[in-house]
């Protein structure tokens, strides 16, 4: 019954940066881990950035450092902030949320880095 819609998702140069948005349906201190994944062209999908209902955040070794997820409880909205985005970090971005082991997913967000 949970709704994920991500948005901020575009083309950015290379060292730019771009905050994606995940707004949720319900309240997401019910879910027991929130984040944010990726999918490039070819590739698997990959964990970028969680963060459990208690605020712990843990991320991928590839985006820490310049990646930071966060959410605003009163807007029921989970947030990643990429900082010196690489082409690399190409890729569609979702958000997914667990609820105890029953989990949900978002449309996605096309996130492109070129110059």
């Amino acid at each position: 019954q949970v709704q994920l819609v991500e948005s901020g998702g575009g083309l950015v140069q290379p060292g730019g940066s771009l905050r994606l948005s995940c707004a949720a349906s319900g309240s997401i201190l019910r879910a027991n881990v929130m984040g944010w994944y990726r999918q490039a062209p070819g590739k698997q999908r990959e964990l970028v950035a969680t963060m459990s209902r208690g605020g712990d955040t843990n991320y991928a070794d590839s985006v820490k450092g310049r990646f930071t997820i966060s959410r605003d409880n009163a807007k029921n909205t989970l947030y990643l902030e990429m900082n010196s985005l690489k082409p690399e970090d190409t890729a569609v971005y979702y958000c997914h949320a667990d609820f105890f082991g029953l989990g949900y997913w978002g449309q996605g967000t096309q996130v492109t880095v070129s110059s």
